[in-house]
């Protein structure tokens, strides 16, 4: 992991402190500095969709764009400007899978899986940023219980529940997208996906 990725104490004059404290473990060791870009990004967001005529302007072309373009708005330009951003965000995404030791990436491989994953948060959380938010972080849980169910040492006496199950290593590996299965098929019924999504624009159509 780069060192400008990594947040530790001494990114804020604090002296190292000895041993594996909670805290220190936590917010010390394993805390990156994509965490609160992504947190401002989720405000931000959230502000310009639903504070902003820009994003009114958006929403509309993403659920009547011939309503939007009969009041004098760009359909066109609305929906590049949604797709550039969308792609912006999607780059850091990849970038921070790259960078900041989500996993191991190999070309072979691309990764992982990710990207199903990341459709699969859009369409929990119903297209909303709060609830998107929320769904990545129920799957993110399961996806690291996946890569470290060895170490989790639940109640911190030295044992290592999960590994002592005898679980075979395969199945923590499926977990999150088992979950990404199952999570789908009770919620995708009522997701509500905007209504002219994927559907090119036609000026001429009412």
């Amino acid at each position: 992991v780069p060192s400008w990725a990594r947040i530790t104490r001494e990114t804020f004059g604090l002296a190292p402190v000895e041993g594996q404290t909670f805290w220190n473990t936590l917010i010390f060791k394993y805390f990156y500095l994509t965490t609160p870009i992504a947190i401002v990004l989720l405000i931000v967001s959230y502000v310009v969709l639903y504070k902003t005529r820009f994003g009114l302007r958006l929403r509309a072309c993403g659920e009547h764009p011939q309503a939007a373009d009969s009041v004098g708005i760009n359909v066109y330009k609305m929906r590049y400007a949604g797709v550039l951003i969308s792609g912006m965000l999607g780059g850091l995404g990849g970038i921070v899978y790259i960078t900041a030791g989500v996993s191991e990436w190999k070309f072979e491989y691309g990764v992982a899986g990710f990207g199903f994953l990341a459709l699969a948060v859009m369409i929990f959380g119903n297209w909303k940023p709060l609830n998107i938010a929320g769904a990545a972080l129920l799957f993110g849980l399961f996806k690291c219980i996946a890569a470290s169910y060895a170490s989790i040492d639940i109640n911190g006496d030295g044992v290592f529940l999960l590994a002592e199950l005898g679980i075979s290593p395969h199945f923590y590996r499926m977990l999150p997208y088992i979950i990404t299965l199952v999570v789908l098929a009770f919620t995708s019924k009522k997701s509500r996906a905007p209504k002219a999504e994927g559907i090119p624009y036609d000026k001429g159509k009412r």
